[in-house]
């Protein structure tokens, strides 16, 4: 606006100055001004700044301030995507962050659990080694209870053998060696009674 105030300030200087632009020698120069040409060309200058200021520059200007409008919409929409990208990206650390937390707590529990596991097996497989070395006692016992029965049939029959043969007789097997035994459990009992 303010150039268009300029341009017309300028034209009526130059169509109002026309011995300025004449030659200074006879005849019309380069720079002669003729006052109707001038009066015409400043009228018709003035009509074609009115059409264009009607027909041209309005639009131009609405065109020019939508333009504005859209890059200013632009702007405000490109701030905030700018502000929800970081709003999400806060929220994406937070998730990774939680994520990586819930990831330690998950291992510290599978550490637990392990220790928790292999406490049980070694202590499953101490009960199973102390039942296994009590059946092996229950087992020597019995075995030796066994050798020890043995031991003392064989005694018996050895002595009533010696017996018999010492007195050339035979004597009856199963009276005698019930008499035996039921001398054996008496010292044994007797034993029992004094230990």
């Amino acid at each position: 606006m303010t150039n268009l105030k300029t341009i017309t300030a300028l034209s009526f200087v130059l169509a109002l100055t026309p011995a300025a632009l004449t030659a200074a020698e006879g005849g019309p120069g380069l720079f002669d001004v003729n006052l109707g040409l001038s009066l015409w060309t400043v009228v018709i200058f003035g009509a074609l700044l009115i059409l264009l200021r009607k027909y041209a520059w309005g639009p131009i200007l609405g065109m020019v301030e939508e333009r504005e409008n859209r890059i200013q919409a632009a702007l405000d929409e490109s701030a905030e995507s700018r502000e929800e990208a970081a709003k999400l990206l806060e929220e994406h650390r937070a998730q990774l962050a939680d994520a990586r937390r819930q990831a330690s707590d998950i291992i510290a529990e599978g550490k637990a659990a392990g220790e928790k596991v292999r406490k049980d097996i070694e202590e499953k497989a101490r009960g199973e080694a102390q039942a296994i070395v009590e059946s092996a006692r229950r087992e020597i016992q019995r075995e030796k209870e066994q050798a020890l029965d043995e031991l003392r049939r064989e005694s018996v029959d050895l002595a009533l053998a010696a017996a018999s043969r010492l007195l050339d007789e035979r004597l009856d097997s199963d009276r005698d060696r019930q008499f035996v035994m039921d001398y054996l459990k008496a010292l044994r009992s007797d034993q029992g009674v004094q230990a």
